[in-house]
């Protein structure tokens, strides 16, 4: 699982804590997901004001977005989070519920971007991924 994907971190650069500096996977049709934010399968917030809620909501849409491209979790090479109210509590709980979805051992290239807003008032995270395809080439 994930094992076409090469994880980087190059001794030039400072270590990394909680992603990886550089992944690609050569040869591999590229996946692209949209922003996916805590909305259920009926449009409701789900956790409002519960980043933990929220972050668990957020990763299991885009598990589900991911599988409809024959993807999963395990084959994204980057995220993107946008996260409303940044603060390292925030953080805290995103990086721990995050261990829920994926392999701490093989952690895509991430990006984390404290927003004033998202499409709500009660949306807290906002996360897009970039990934490679299960199958073949």
């Amino acid at each position: 699982m994930g094992s076409t994907i090469r994880y980087q971190n190059p001794s030039s650069l400072a270590t990394p804590s909680g992603f990886s500096h550089v992944t690609d996977a050569p040869g591999k049709r590229l996946v692209f997901v949209s922003g996916q934010v805590a909305y259920d399968q009926q449009g409701r917030i789900v956790g409002v004001g519960d980043m933990a809620a929220q972050t668990r909501q957020v990763l299991r849409n885009l598990g589900q977005a991911l599988e409809a491209a024959d993807s999963d979790l395990a084959h994204v090479l980057k995220f993107t989070f946008f996260v409303r109210g940044m603060n390292a509590d925030a953080i805290a709980k995103i990086r721990e519920v995050r261990k829920e979805f994926l392999d701490e051992s093989r952690l895509p290239a991430s990006t984390m971007v404290g927003v004033a807003a998202l499409a709500k008032d009660d949306l807290l995270l906002e996360v897009e991924a970039y990934a490679i395809s299960r199958g073949a080439g």
